[in-house]
């Protein structure tokens, strides 16, 4: 059994039936079926009845529903005056700074809606718990919530929206990265796929990996860290805040995403076979090494204190850090963080003390403040 304790995952029983026959939560009803235990539950493959959230199984599950439902906010409730005008100046950002906002809203202009289409059209079927299914609701609704955030700077700075838009299909390195994460929804988005083989089962984790670990937990990085720089720089501080407010969505999805895979493994032993270990090594190389190519594509030259080579430096380092939360060997030689101011904010190391920040910081997305 599942026993929760201090946020550790453990091994589970196998699912028991009970209550519906597949795992939509709407086939027909079982008149007189047994109650629901917590030993019925499970993440993948679990015939008890999905609509039951209680008795709760994956508390971790729950208080990552609640802490994202507390950062609630919404794009314009930020001022873009400021970004505006600067925008709008002549001699206010170099030619490497707009290159690099432009492809930065490119990419996630349409990023938000990719991650979205895959919680919703293949993740939330597959995964066959409530209360995880609570949160993967809330999420796909703050998906929704970032696409509004780059419509809303589109918007503002009366920027081509075509151009931006469309940047996925016409800028190779963002396509590259759309291409390689799509790979990974073509079984799952197939109605006739269904999880409980071996091959089906291995093929959900790598949905999983693709969207979560690399999507969320590798390819926002350097995006953010352009962003984020120019803002400590007092440049384009509109959209560093409006970032700052999607990087707290985004830890806490990371964070799920790590903990849905590492109960899925926890359950189900048999998917990690020592060529499943190698695959997803190789899929984190591989996403890796589209993102150092994209930061070269989006700063050839670089601007204060940031350039490509220090991008690739990061990624090496983030990229080891995934492989270490999913119980992986590093993939590169130990390298230090280059940008150490980006932990406060970015890094997952530093979330207990993220989450500790005063509570009305949740509750009003009208100031941001770091203490």
């Amino acid at each position: 059994m599942l026993d929760w304790n201090e946020n550790k995952l453990s091994v589970a029983t196998p699912p028991q039936d009970g209550g519906t026959a597949d795992g939509t939560g709407l086939g027909q009803i079982d008149h007189g079926a047994a109650r629901i235990s917590v030993d019925d539950k499970a993440m993948i493959n679990c015939r008890a009845d999905v609509n039951q959230l209680l008795p709760m199984k994956y508390r971790w599950a729950w208080e990552k529903y609640l802490a994202a439902c507390n950062n609630h906010w919404m794009p314009t409730e930020i001022s873009m005056q400021a970004d505006i005008a600067l925008w709008k100046s002549r001699d206010g950002l170099t030619e490497e700074e707009r290159r690099s906002i432009k492809r930065n809203l490119g990419f996630f202009a349409t990023s938000e809606s990719l991650v979205a289409n895959n919680i919703v059209l293949a993740i939330y079927r597959h995964l066959t718990n409530p209360e995880c299914r609570q949160y993967l609701l809330r999420q796909a609704f703050e998906e929704a919530v970032h696409t509004h955030t780059f419509q809303y700077i589109v918007e503002s700075l009366g920027l081509d929206e075509g151009e931006l838009f469309n940047m996925y299909r016409e800028v190779p390195s963002i396509t590259g990265k759309a291409e390689w994460a799509l790979r990974y929804t073509q079984n799952l988005s197939n109605p006739d796929f269904q999880t409980g083989s071996l091959e089906a089962d291995q093929a959900f984790v790598r949905d999983l990996v693709a969207f979560y670990v690399v999507f969320e937990g590798m390819w926002f990085y350097t995006g953010f860290a352009q962003i984020l720089s120019l803002g400590r720089r007092g440049k384009m501080v509109g959209i560093a805040e409006q970032y700052q407010y999607i990087l707290r969505d985004e830890s806490i999805h990371l964070n799920f995403g790590i903990d849905v895979i590492n109960q899925i493994r926890a359950e189900n032993p048999r998917i990690w076979t020592a060529e499943f270990t190698a695959e997803i090594r190789t899929m984190l190389k591989e996403a890796c090494e589209l993102e150092v190519a994209y930061g070269r594509d989006t700063m050839p030259r670089g601007f204060l204190g940031l350039n490509a080579a220090l991008c690739e430096q990061y990624m090496h380092f983030i990229t080891n850090r995934r492989c270490t939360q999913l119980g992986l060997q590093p993939l590169f030689p130990e390298t230090e963080n280059p940008f150490p101011w980006m932990s406060e904010v970015m890094d997952l190391k530093k979330e207990k003390n993220f989450f500790e920040t005063r509570v009305i910081e949740y509750q009003n997305g009208g100031a941001l403040s770091w203490e």
